[in-house]
């Protein structure tokens, strides 16, 4: 069984299996322990999020304390918001 309380809302995670192997993606809710809600602000937009099981992704240590922050305030989040959240975590990461 795979633990879920690791992944939160705002979590940067990798698709690893699927069409859309090794793309990013926002985690905007978790549903139970075995699905999350994705968004990416292109493909998947905030509109239509993408239903993902927890065992096709890969984790990250990086979350995006912008959008965990909306999400909790229930405040509206935009694609652009995503889109720039997703690309600055990927610089983070790549610069660490």
């Amino acid at each position: 069984m795979i633990n879920t309380s690791k992944f939160l809302p705002g979590q940067l995670v990798i698709s690893k299996a699927g069409r859309d192997h090794g793309k990013y993606f926002v985690v905007i809710s978790v549903i139970d322990e075995n699905y999350v809600y994705l968004v990416d602000g292109d493909l998947r937009k905030i509109e239509n999020p993408k239903k993902k099981k927890v065992k096709h992704l890969l984790w990250t240590d990086q979350t995006s304390q912008f959008i965990y922050e909306k999400i909790k305030k229930q405040e509206k989040i935009t694609n652009s918001m995503v889109r720039r959240e997703i690309a600055k975590l990927n610089l983070e990461k790549e610069l660490s």
